[in-house]
């Protein structure tokens, strides 16, 4: 058996390569899906399927659209989404990214330090688990492929 893990949420630094080599040195079988990390691309796709954009309001509503299409699909075909919601950074798609997959009825894993419990209370209300950090979020996972 094989585990399709959406990785959501902020995506201003490399915590899912983290994930990523982690889960690779514990030889999980997990597929992983993720928004588009490169910044750029992800605020010019808009413009680059719909066409140039009277101004920047509409530009990342294009781009908006586009996204939010990515995210569902790719998170449709998840069985699991993990959910960083960091300090240093505005979490506004973590917090979205939650929310859709509470939608969805996907099991969500919310990684979030103890000092944003009270921000992250109703994602995590929303979360089957909450975690502070990665390892400890593999190692939830890793639990479900053990046999006896």
């Amino acid at each position: 058996m094989n585990l399709n893990v959406y990785l959501a949420g902020q995506i201003h630094d490399d915590w899912r390569e983290d994930v990523k080599q982690k889960a690779k040195e514990k030889n999980l079988p997990l597929h992983f899906f993720e928004p588009m990390t490169n910044h750029d691309r992800s605020d010019d796709i808009g413009e680059e399927v719909l066409g140039k954009q009277p101004d920047a309001i509409f530009k990342d509503e294009a781009a908006s659209a586009i996204n939010n299409l990515r995210t569902k699909v790719l998170m449709q075909k998840s069985d699991v989404v993990i959910a960083m919601f960091g300090e240093d950074y505005k979490q506004w798609n973590a917090a979205m990214d939650v929310g859709s997959a509470a939608a969805l009825g996907k099991p969500v894993i919310l990684i979030r330090p103890s000092s944003l419990h009270h921000p992250a209370k109703e994602m995590a209300n929303r979360s089957q688990l909450v975690v502070t950090n990665i390892d400890q979020a593999l190692q939830a996972l890793s639990y479900i492929f053990e046999t006896e």
